[in-house]
């Protein structure tokens, strides 16, 4: 584990350490970032106190398809959650991971070669209050974390499930996922990249780690990109 007290982001520190040949396994954790991302171009606030980190994957040719690596990450942070406070936290798709609907964590996967850098952040002392999604803490649940030992545990799952993907195929993460996730019939709202809205209720992810939903005329669903709600 790299650690910095200050970058501008851990992710493109890493995209440009791929580009120079680092080595799958490293990771590189900054105590605060200055121009934190999260998915599709939006501000991830980085003060010090919460966990920001990334690491990267080096993909072979007979590995699984790379975009089911949200998978892995979200079963791994589930479990590292769960080293602190067990059943606290719930996943929902792609990536997020919610306790009492709100959010705890983010993810956010960028390609660069044959790697997929992988970053993450993890609301442990803090969490912002002015966003359009309701946000909290492990704090705001008694949970008093160091980032560094929050990390370490975070990254020996990683690791692990990463091992198990490889193995064992997606099929072994997507039960996980689904295990870990809301219940099967809860009511769920998908905006999509066009800009328009699909109303549904979860009834599992598809082979790939698509999000499955059930209309209300009775058809499914799979939704493969957007942001998605709890209703």
């Amino acid at each position: 584990m790299r650690t910095v007290a200050e970058t501008g982001s851990t992710n493109a520190d890493m995209i440009a350490l791929a580009a120079s040949g680092l080595e799958e396994g490293v990771w590189l954790r900054a105590d605060r970032q200055t121009s934190g991302r999260g998915r599709q171009g939006r501000e991830w606030v980085s003060p010090v106190g919460n966990l920001y980190t990334s690491t990267l994957v080096r993909v072979r040719p007979s590995d699984p398809p790379a975009a089911t690596l949200a998978l892995v990450t979200a079963v791994a942070l589930e479990e590292a959650v769960g080293a602190y406070r067990p059943g606290a936290a719930q996943l929902k798709w792609p990536n997020d991971l919610l306790i009492d609907g709100a959010k705890l964590s983010g993810v956010l996967l960028e390609r660069a070669g044959d790697a997929v850098v992988i970053g993450v952040g993890v609301n442990l002392s803090l969490h912002p209050t002015d966003t359009d999604r309701v946000a909290t803490s492990l704090a705001a649940y008694g949970v008093s974390v160091d980032p560094a030992d929050f990390a370490e545990t975070f990254a020996d799952a990683f690791a692990r499930w990463v091992e198990r993907w490889r193995g064992e195929g997606v099929d072994v993460v997507r039960r996980r996922w689904v295990s870990a996730a809301h219940p099967v019939g809860t009511p769920l709202t998908a905006r999509l990249p066009d800009g328009s809205a699909v109303d549904g209720l979860f009834e599992g992810l598809d082979a790939q780690g698509a999000l499955i939903l059930r209309l209300a005329d009775g058809t499914r669903r799979v939704i493969h990109a957007g942001d998605v709600f709890l209703l």
